[in-house]
């Protein structure tokens, strides 16, 4: 197992319908296709021997350094070796709506550009491709357009500037080339349809440097430009590449089953639209000026939730369905951690502080300008009696359970930020919210999470009510509004989770149950930075967090799922949208109170 690469020595990339993990090495051992919940093609990363990859590198030893370029989510991998160097550049690339009337292009390409900028380098290429994770019969055959590969009526086309030989499921090239000398690589995906397959050589290099502007255009409407800027555009273009152009649908990360401890058995699909992330995705984007993006998920919520409403499942595939139900693939998993899962089963679950984050977003998006219109408030209606009638059942909470339901805290405090919120969509025009009955089972929630959320002995709010046990989830209550974050109760609630969730600088753990037994969640400790800016600490103390978990950000910027205390490493789904909201929330947060302080 020692080859398999670590979590965090991945790098993204995307074009808003899928993405592909790139090692440190140049090995692309990632990628579903047409979208991200779709079988994968390369899955190395969870069966190095069935999985399948794609590589290109030198065929010597090399000292190996990358970088995104400025302000995209192109890729730069630099070998350098005895002999020369060599620079792999790799995209999934897009174009504006613009370029794409002027000329045909694909709907779904992996571009490298492989060039030598010093001295000489002798080069391998090596092409395994593995449908359906890896269960598919691989049939590679070559033609004058290149190596095919079909699989029902699914074709994958790679081209290149320099011919493969084929052996068995794998084709692979040698080859040198001296300074100045370029080749580009193009693997193309096609579904139902002829495949359109387009030039390589300069071509190539013309698509490439078009992607480039491309996510440089789009991230030059970032209204954020303080100390934290570059982390907080590596944020954002992280969670643009997690963003479904088609829909505005945002997942909450491209892979499944990178597992939360190494060599154990929690390891879950990611691949799927969370209510829950998707909505403080949104309301990050739209705090930084992406209000596009946070005007499509609202879209998308509209449509997603026909079918169901008033009840909300808590997640959907990017077209709002939802999924099918769980299974296992037949895959070694990740450093022997399985098993290796499929959809997820917490889909069924009854979590209702969904409604709460939901309803938060819209009521952002309205409070930047979106009009309610007649569907939408109906929405938000149906959603609003459904929290009134079902507020007081237990759940299975924000960290899903696969237990018994229980009367989770912070479920109740967002039934209570529903109301809250929708009662204040009413008073900006709203008139067909019943904001008495809002107002009313408002008020109760609050009194029954005072009389049963907090614990007096402790000083503290608790997990579940009537409780002694504490998670890290209940900063939300700062967060969202239910306590200010410089309240007593906060505070105090704040020391009893540092005194039994800390795991180290900037470190928190998620509750008290996984202490040692799993990472610390990354987005614990922003939740923590961002409270910390707002009035729960000083200054000073929320520099520190959001520094101590920015150091544990991979050579790229990006962030997983959780950290390993001990080690450093990234553990769980890789990269992850909520971790980068945390950071851009945190980073605003510390804006606000400079700009607040500054004024005093």
């Amino acid at each position: 197992m020692a080859d398999v690469p670590a979590i965090q020595d991945h790098a993204a990339i995307g074009d808003g319908r899928s993405v592909a993990l790139v090692a440190r090495d140049g090995t692309i051992d990632w990628l579903c296709w047409p979208r991200v919940e779709s079988p994968a093609v390369f899955a190395s990363l969870l069966d190095p021997e069935r999985g399948g990859a794609w590589s290109i590198g030198p065929t010597t030893a090399a000292r190996v350094s990358r970088r995104y370029l400025p302000d995209t989510n192109v890729l730069e991998t630099r070998h350098d070796t005895a002999s020369g160097t060599l620079v792999v550049t790799d995209a999934m690339t897009v174009a504006s709506e613009d370029v794409k009337r002027r000329e045909p292009l694909p709907d779904h390409e992996l571009l490298r550009i492989v060039a030598c900028t010093a001295g000489e380098v002798d080069v391998v290429v090596r092409y395994a491709p593995k449908p359906d994770y890896g269960r598919a019969r691989v049939r590679l055959t070559a033609t004058r357009l290149g190596l095919r590969l079909a699989h029902g009526s699914e074709l994958y086309t790679l081209r290149g500037d320099r011919p493969l030989a084929i052996e068995g499921d794998t084709a692979s090239a040698r080859f040198t080339l001296a300074a100045g000398d370029r080749v580009a690589f193009s693997l193309c995906y096609d579904a139902h349809q002829p495949a359109l397959l387009v030039p390589l050589g300069t071509h190539a290099v013309a698509r490439m440097a078009r992607t480039t502007r491309w996510w440089q255009d789009w991230i030059a409407d970032l209204a954020y430009d303080g100390t934290y800027r570059d982390a907080v555009a590596r944020s954002m273009l992280a969670v643009k590449l997690l963003s479904f152009a088609p829909s505005g649908a945002i997942i909450a990360a491209p892979t499944t089953s990178l597992p939360e401890t190494i060599g154990g058995d929690r390891n879950w699909d990611y691949r799927f639209c969370w209510l829950r992330d998707a909505a403080m995705t949104a309301n990050a984007a739209l705090s930084v000026g992406y209000t596009a993006e946070a005007s499509a998920f609202c879209d998308w919520l509209l449509h997603t939730t026909r079918l169901t409403r008033p009840e909300l499942r808590i997640l959907y595939d990017v077209y709002g369905n939802l999924p099918s139900d769980e299974r296992e693939l037949p895959l070694a998993g990740y450093r022997g951690s399985r098993p290796v899962r499929e959809r997820n089963a917490a889909a069924t679950q009854l979590q209702l502080d969904c409604y709460g984050e939901v309803i938060d977003a819209c009521y952002q998006n309205v409070l930047h300008g979106r009009v309610v219109d007649r569907e939408t408030e109906a929405m938000l209606a149906d959603f609003g009696r459904f929290v009134c009638t079902h507020w007081q059942l237990p759940d299975r909470g924000i960290w899903e359970s696969r237990g018994a339901p229980r009367h989770y805290t912070v479920s109740k405090v967002l039934c209570w930020v529903a109301l809250d919120r929708l009662i204040r969509i009413a008073e900006r025009g709203c008139r067909r919210l019943p904001v008495r009955e809002l107002a009313a089972h408002r008020d109760r929630i609050a009194a029954a999470i005072h009389d049963h959320g907090w614990n007096p002995r402790l000083a503290s709010y608790t997990t579940t009510f009537d409780d002694d046990t504490v998670d890290a989830s209940l900063l939300l209550l700062g967060w969202y509004g239910f306590e200010r974050p410089d309240a007593p109760r906060m505070r105090s609630t704040w020391q009893r989770l540092r005194a039994r969730l800390a795991a180290g600088p900037g470190l928190l753990y998620r509750y008290e149950s996984v202490v040692g037994r799993e990472g610390a969640f990354a987005i614990c400790g922003l939740w923590a930075a961002e409270l910390l800016a707002r009035g729960m600490g000083t200054t000073g103390e929320a520099r520190a967090w959001l520094d101590a978990i920015l150091g544990y950000a991979n050579d790229v910027g990006l962030l997983g799922e959780e950290i390993d205390p001990a080690t450093g490493d990234a553990l769980g789904n890789f990269p992850q949208a909520y971790s980068h909201v945390g950071v851009i929330n945190a980073a605003l947060a510390l804006a606000g109170r400079a700009l607040r302080q500054e004024a005093a």
